[in-house]
Order: structure tokens, then sequence, then C-alpha cells
């Protein structure tokens, strides 16, 4: 019988961290899709950074945005990368429990502040659109600088309280998780104690974040289509629309993942092991990979530099 532990007990607290069910004897073979997956998307988004330092004429609001947009990617990426490989080349499983709510805070914070990059990126297209004449005057650096400060701000208000609720749990030592990570809503259904407020919270935290994102981009998005359908000119449409296509990319491989991932662990108890892990993987790492991808294809002025570069 497992032994319920609370968390100031002088034994460590031990969790074991997950692979691919199944594949545990083909880990290493597994990790080589992986570790491209990870290169991809640190290389990519390192090199979105380089470019829009280094470029005088991307020193603009858009691309100020895309830089906050793939420094969380990266960061994303980096919170992840020890523990997934860690438990694919040395059979790494084990986490202790103050390790995990360390990596469960960085994770989760990273994933507000992506959503909060991806709202003020629906805002700059919705001022560039609607209001072009004000844009420099509205997106100056200061106010940025501000919207990014705004940003860190929320995610470490919405994710304090997630780290006090944890901490006063008692959990049930040796629990099995199902990622080789460690994720909020994974973590608490290992618990001896009653996770009501957590649950609760949990929610709360949801609709503080995605649930107020969410309406907002979609708002702005139909401002801007209420807005381009005033404009005379199919071609002047196309071309002001086509400045979103990165962004709704973004977004929808963002979000949808994320929506998936949080009904699995909510609702699909009975889900097949493989179900946590295919979603767990799109979640953490298709946008970081596919994010530079798209912006350097449909962003004339990145593709350029970068073509320049090689």
């Amino acid at each position: 019988t497992m032994l319920a532990l609370p968390n100031n007990t002088a034994i460590s607290l031990t969790f074991f961290l997950t692979g691919i069910p199944g594949l545990e004897d083909n880990h290493i073979w597994v990790s080589i899709p992986f570790c491209c997956l990870y290169a991809i998307a640190l290389s990519g988004n390192s090199m979105i950074l380089f470019v829009i330092i280094t470029k005088q004429s991307l020193h603009e609001p858009m691309y100020y945005f895309l830089f906050m947009l793939s420094a969380t990617d990266a960061c994303l990426s980096l919170s992840t990368l020890p523990t997934t490989l860690g438990v694919f080349w040395f059979n790494a499983r084990e986490i202790t429990l103050d390790s995990c709510i360390g990596q469960l805070f960085f994770i989760h914070f990273l994933t507000v502040m992506e959503s909060s990059v991806l709202l003020a990126m629906s805002f700059d297209r919705f001022i560039a659109i609607c209001d072009p004449l004000r844009y420099v005057t509205i997106l100056t650096p200061a106010r940025i600088i501000k919207f990014g400060l705004m940003m860190v701000l929320r995610g470490v208000l919405v994710m304090t309280p997630v780290l006090l609720l944890l901490k006063r749990l008692s959990f049930c030592n040796n629990s099995i998780l199902s990622h080789s990570y460690c994720y909020h809503p994974d973590v608490i259904k290992h618990s001896c104690s009653n996770i009501k407020a957590n649950s609760i919270y949990g929610l709360i935290a949801i609709f503080l974040t995605f649930g107020l994102d969410v309406p907002l981009i979609v708002l702005s998005y139909v401002l801007i289509i209420h807005s381009l359908l005033t404009i005379a000119s199919p071609k002047e449409r196309h071309k002001a629309f086509s400045t979103c296509v990165s962004h709704i990319g973004a977004i929808s491989i963002f979000y949808i993942p994320l929506i998936i991932l949080s009904s699995v662990h909510r609702w699909g108890h009975k889900a097949p092991p493989y179900v946590h892990t295919i979603m767990s993987t799109a979640f953490l790492l298709l946008p970081p990979v596919l994010n530079p991808i798209i912006y350097s294809i449909k962003t004339k002025e990145i593709r350029k530099v970068i073509l320049n570069i090689f």
C-alpha cells in the first residue's frame, strides 16, 4: 500500500516520469525524432531572435511581439528538454516533488505568457489594419515594454496560488506521472489529500487566462474582418489579411492541442496512455517547432534576412 506523506516530511518524495508506453525498450530510437524537434525549435527561435535584434529594419511593433513569442517558445522547449531526453537516453525517470513543482511552474507560466503574446499580436494586427495612421503612435516601444511586463506579472500572479496550493498537499510516494515532464492536472491527481481547492483554482486560472484571451482574439478578428469588408478593392483586402495568416496559424497550433490535452486530463481517464503522450508532445513541441517556420515562410522581411544570412 502506498504511504501518504505530508509535503514537509524528511523522506524524499519521488515521482516517476513516463516516456512512451509500450516502447520503453526502444527509447533510444524514439529519442531521435524528439531530438530533431527540439533542435528545430531551439535553432529556429534563436534565428528569429537573432534576426530581429540585429536588423534595424525589423525594429517595429509587429516584430517586437514576434520576438516575445520566439523567446517564450524557446524557453518552453528548454523547460521540458532535460527531463524528456533524460527519460529517453538514461531512463532517468525519478523526479523529486520540489523539482517537479519547479518545472510545472515554468511550463504553465510560459503557456500563460504565450497566450498573452498571441493576444497582444492580435491587438497589433487590429491596430495595423483598422487604424493604420495611428499605429506607430499607439504601439510605441515604451508601451510595448509595459505590455511585456504586464504579461510576466499576470503569469506570476496566476501561478503563485498554484504553487501554494500544491505545497499544502500530501502525495502518494512513487506516483507514476503520465508524461516525461510535470503537468499540473497530472500531478494533483496523484495526491492523497482533498484536491477540490486545486481543481477549482485550476478552472479559475484557465478562465483568467485562456478564457479571456480567446474571446478577445476572436473579437479582434471580427473587427478586422468587418473593417476589411469596407475596403472596396479585393486586392487590398487580400493584402491586408495576408499579414494575419501567420498569426492565425500560431493561434491554431497553440490553442487546439492545449484544449485537447486539458480535456483529456479532466475527462479522458479511460483514454489509452499513448493519447496522453501524443497530445502532450503536440502541445509542447508543435508551437516552438512550427512558429519559426510559419513566420519565416510567410513574413517577407524575415525570410529575406534569413536567406541573406545563409
